[in-house]
């Protein structure tokens, strides 16, 4: 098995309060509760209130973060944001985290992988670990996809919600527990599958042509999610030498329950080692991986000893997976 080089230290989240329930979509497009949940799992999501931004919701998760494992911005060597829905797109996601937060002593810069972005920045961060380029780096995962959702579009809209996470990468202990191994890939020539139209800056033309906003193929989606899952999750444990049967925990990305199901079936994991909160969340994208973890750890389904696998698809097509033993 893998000796780690890096580990993961704590995870922290922010959720915004506003809250948009399969009841309240009853009233914006034409579905239902029963429809929305039988096709996705998801009964509500949570979306960022005015004057809430990318920024201000990687901060709450952050500052969550520094408050619980007793760290101060200045210890920051790197910032990495994986994110889809920046504030603005000059200076990075990550720069303007940074000002808020006050790390002056990191270097500051996103990754743009859509749902994948946290385990990619993940994957980034323990190579610098590894190399010794780094200390201790911060990834975060953040969505504001409310921003980018168009609610007038049942297909789409009932998925999406907003949220934050973060956690901190350090030198292993030596104890074992640390990241086992992680794996990373792409197809851009399916990017079409699952996109975001127009180009920058945004009209208002573009806004009323719809060609701003987030347009999937569901059907094309939801296969290419499973089978690329399934291949992360094969791979991370091949580089780490171990089974399925050796995971406590599959955490992986929240975008429908079906595509969990399928991916947890093609894995071999049963579904009571897998962790579920698509219902409470929706699709958080970036944030999805990190809101579930914190959500394990809370609750106790993880454990210190315990090896948790993660795993990512979004949009690009990406894909990522990283195995942790907590």
């Amino acid at each position: 098995m893998t000796t780690p080089a890096a580990r993961m230290v704590g995870v922290a989240t922010y959720v915004p309060t506003k809250v948009l329930t399969n009841a309240d979509f009853e009233r914006m497009v034409d579905t239902s509760d029963e429809w929305i949940r039988e096709r996705t799992g998801i009964s509500e999501r949570h979306i960022a209130g005015d004057g809430e931004t990318l920024a201000s919701m990687g901060a709450d998760a952050v500052g969550r973060l520094f408050a619980e494992q007793g760290v101060t911005a200045d210890a920051v060597d790197a910032l990495i944001v994986g994110t889809a829905t920046w504030d603005r797109l000059l200076p990075s996601a990550a720069c303007d985290l940074q000002a808020a937060i006050g790390a002056k002593n990191a270097a500051a810069f996103d990754v743009s992988a859509a749902c994948s972005g946290f385990l990619y920045g993940l994957s980034i961060a323990d190579a610098m670990v590894a190399a010794g380029r780094a200390e201790t780096v911060l990834v975060v995962g953040a969505e504001r996809l409310s921003s980018i959702t168009d609610y007038g579009d049942r297909a789409t809209s009932i998925l999406f919600g907003d949220a934050a996470g973060a956690t901190l990468v350090r030198k292993a202990d030596g104890d074992g527990s640390g990241i086992l191994s992680t794996f990373l890939k792409s197809d851009g020539t399916l990017g079409e599958l699952l996109y975001r139209p127009g180009r920058f800056p945004v009209t208002p033309e573009q806004v009323e042509r719809g060609d701003y906003f987030l347009r999937m193929a569901g059907r094309e989606v939801f296969k290419a999610a499973v089978r690329s899952m399934a291949e992360a999750c094969d791979a991370a444990l091949e580089r780490a030498g171990l089974d399925a049967d050796a995971v406590d925990l599959l955490i992986p990305h929240q975008a429908n329950v079906r595509i969990i199901e399928a991916t947890a079936k093609r894995t071999g994991i049963p579904m009571d080692r897998v962790l579920v909160n698509i219902d409470r969340y929706g699709n958080t994208s970036a944030a999805s991986v990190p809101l579930a973890l914190d959500e394990a750890v809370r609750s106790g389904r993880v454990e210190p000893g315990m090896t948790v696998l993660m795993v990512a698809f979004g949009g690009g097509f990406t894909w990522a997976s990283a195995l942790v033993r907590w």
